[in-house]
């Protein structure tokens, strides 16, 4: 496909986007549609298609329309690209500019920041002078990080590895057993040291979190709201325990046996019913669901699809799930609460409101990683009781 045609395909997934259809949903229809289309122009399609979707209101302004055509074209402004050279209509080129896409308008100080109006004071409430900042590192593609399982080697010894299949990937300083993938990205699920268990995709935030939390050998830990079970993995590699992990949701946790023995490390997936079997815990881990407002460059649709409305319902599930669980942790054990937000109504305002109706809890630790080149943005709180 020539780049024009590529503009031209992303412009038509990017409508069927704006009209309601998942992002994912419209990029595997298509490529499953288009076997005359390679891999590299795959991946330059849905590169196109998630660049203007974290970009789409000054994408919008910059290309005179918030369309699949207009995107594109705000995308070849703001990339410096004059759009007229591949809008030309001949092939499979996008027809030629006409009307108000021949006039750029630069994107307000509010189109700028790329997000809804509503959730814009929440922003500089939540962040304060470096609300504008975050907002523009949103708006860029996210680091591909991977976690060295010690287990099985050292950082030296994945790079080598990874380079084996013509991966680059360089120490990170976020943690210990971070690496960043500089090149060769998509090439890491197919590698040896990916399939032998040496190294997991995680993001160096969550990997951040997990070397915040303090653990010992011979530990009883519970990852409730496991999803996948990536910081499972990462806690288990650290130390010698028992590990469960339970989500809501139990399809979420159907590969974690799988990928568990390719770490080397044993966990039991748990249903609620069961929970109290396996109490008390000396950890119980609650990264909640949440707006994901710190990773909204891997998943920038959640960023439009957000509103105050279900916010407020988020904060209530956040809420019932720390009343659930603080239950389950042992008298000396502690309760971790996270998410992959930037939002105090998500993070500290939930930590505020748990301690004012637990007076016999107190709050040891908590801190913030906002959203930068090695990792996500994520928010802890390490919670125990007082002594009796």
């Amino acid at each position: 496909m020539t780049p024009a045609a590529r503009v031209q395909a992303a412009a038509e997934l990017l409508d069927q986007i704006l009209d309601g259809t998942p992002a994912e949903k419209a990029l595997t229809g298509w490529a499953r549609r288009s076997r005359f289309a390679g891999s590299k122009d795959r991946a330059a399609i849905r590169d196109h298609v998630f660049d203007a979707l974290r970009n789409l209101r000054s994408y919008g302004a910059l290309g005179g329309a918030r369309t699949g055509r207009g995107l594109m074209i705000g995308a070849l402004r703001a990339a410096g690209q004059d759009p007229a050279e591949l809008f030309t209509g001949q092939g499979h080129a996008p027809s030629p500019l006409t009307g108000d896409e021949l006039i750029p308008r630069a994107p307000s100080s509010a189109e700028a920041m790329n997000l809804p109006d509503w959730l814009i004071p929440v922003f500089q409430d939540s962040l304060g002078d470096r609300a504008e900042q975050v907002a523009q590192t949103l708006q860029s593609r996210a680091p591909v990080m991977l976690r060295v399982n010690t287990r099985k080697g050292t950082r030296d010894q994945a790079i080598a590895a990874l380079a084996g299949d013509s991966i680059t990937a360089e120490p990170a300083q976020i943690s210990d057993t971070a690496l960043i993938v500089t090149e060769g990205m998509r090439k890491v699920n197919n590698s040896q040291a990916y399939a032998s268990g040496l190294v997991e995709l995680q993001d160096g935030g969550s990997q951040a979190l997990v070397d915040r939390i303090a653990v010992q050998d011979g530990q009883n830990v519970l990852d409730y709201c496991a999803g996948g079970g990536g910081k499972t993995l990462a806690i288990a590699g650290r130390i010698q325990g028992k590990f469960y992990a339970h989500d809501a949701n139990p399809r979420r946790l159907k590969d974690l046996p799988e990928r568990a023995c390719r770490a080397s490390v044993s966990v039991q997936v748990v249903e609620a019913a069961q929970l109290s079997e396996h109490a008390p815990f000396d950890l119980v881990l609650c990264d909640v669901p949440c707006s994901g407002s710190g990773s909204w460059r891997r998943s920038p649709e959640a960023k439009w699809a957000l509103s105050l409305d279900a916010l407020n319902e988020l904060n209530a599930i956040q809420s019932d799930i720390l009343d659930k669980t603080h239950g389950l942790v042992g008298q000396s054990g502690s309760l971790v609460y996270a998410t992959c937000s930037v939002l105090k109504a998500e993070n500290q305002n939930r930590i505020n409101a748990f301690l004012a109706s637990h007076p016999d809890w107190r709050c040891e630790w908590q801190e913030n990683w906002l959203p930068g080149p090695e990792n996500d943005g994520f928010f802890a709180a390490c919670l125990t009781r007082f002594a009796e």
